[in-house]
């Protein structure tokens, strides 16, 4: 009796050394893909450059589906980009590279859309010098195609998301809730979920990386974010789509496709505060980005200083056409 006893004993306690291992293994699995890592508050401040990169352009775009009551004669070529946030120094914040948005280069939307000067976003980082693979982490702004889709071209990057956003246009089997996401998106959004490479963030200022803090309320989609980047300039702030263009921020003028203007508007009037001012705010498809910012070109712009604010001034959309018999849809 007192041997059963004993073998009893040594079999609970390996079974409770099991479960504890079996749970440990689910929290961290949940950390991975569920909370956001912030820097500790003994961690150093981290400043970054940051750059603007064109990989294409949409041409005679309507400016009415960018800003709300725009003319609906007004066409603009706008900017298709991507926004590197580069550690100053090799040590600092980990050596890191993050992307906000990945672009996009899945053939069915380069066929629909057709973009001109148009280079996959990962071949149009050799312009500052990385590789596909040196891309630490995306920060996905939204579901939409054009900011979603280039998220695998980039193997060893962790993927940031707002968890709302997630949850509301992807289902538990990867598919697309809603036609706002692409369907080959929302599943391969979650092969990286799965593969273990996607951060889901709890909501509005978020340091999800030290020097790097997402907000929420722009309202483009169910739970859109920004973010903001600690530069040596002072805090740049990359609107993505919350803001498309220098106009919707200068005229104080939602954008044309938001869930909510008021909230919208509210979300740029921060981003305003945020940057102390207008001037380090980068919108998400304006082309005149590369004449305030022009180095070092070659549609590449460093965001520092202030920019020269008079680029564009009074025509802030770039080059302006007249209405023409056709005109494609707007991006989402």
């Amino acid at each position: 009796m007192a041997g059963w006893t004993a073998n009893k004993s040594l079999m609970l306690r390996r079974r409770r050394r099991r479960l504890g291992g079996t749970i440990a293994t689910a929290i961290a699995l949940v950390g991975s893909v569920g909370c956001p890592r912030a820097g500790g508050r003994g961690d150093p401040a981290p400043r970054y450059e940051v750059y603007a990169i064109r990989y294409g352009t949409l041409e005679r775009f309507p400016v009415s589906a960018l800003v709300a009551g725009a003319d609906t004669s007004r066409r603009a070529d706008i900017a298709m980009m991507v926004w590197l946030a580069r550690a100053a120094g090799a040590r600092e914040a980990g050596g890191r590279n993050v992307l906000v948005d990945a672009g996009f280069y899945r053939d069915k939307f380069v066929r629909r859309w057709r973009p001109t000067q148009y280079e996959r976003p990962s071949a149009a980082l050799a312009r500052v010098g990385l590789r596909p693979e040196d891309v630490t982490d995306v920060v996905v702004s939204h579901v939409h195609w054009d900011h979603l889709d280039g998220a695998d071209l980039f193997p060893r990057a962790r993927i940031w998301i707002q968890r709302a956003e997630y949850e509301h246009y992807v289902d538990a089997d990867g598919r697309a809730r809603s036609p706002t996401i692409d369907s080959l998106n929302a599943a391969m959004l979650a092969d990286l979920a799965r593969a273990g490479r996607v951060t889901l963030i709890d909501g509005d200022s978020a340091e999800i990386i030290p020097g790097i803090t997402v907000y929420t309320g722009g309202k483009h989609t169910y739970a859109s974010q920004y973010a903001t980047v600690r530069t040596a300039a002072g805090t740049v702030v990359v609107a993505s789509d919350n803001a498309y263009l220098y106009e919707n921020l200068e005229r104080r003028r939602p954008i044309a496709q938001t869930l909510d203007s008021l909230s919208n508007l509210r979300a740029q009037d921060r981003m305003r505060r945020l940057a102390g001012g207008d001037g380090l705010v980068v919108p998400g498809h304006d082309a005149t980005v590369f004449a305030r910012f022009p180095t070092p070109g070659n549609g590449v712009a460093k965001i520092a200083g202030r920019g020269a604010r008079d680029a564009g001034r009074g025509n802030t959309l770039g080059m302006l056409f007249p209405a023409s018999r056709t005109s494609r849809p707007a991006p989402r």
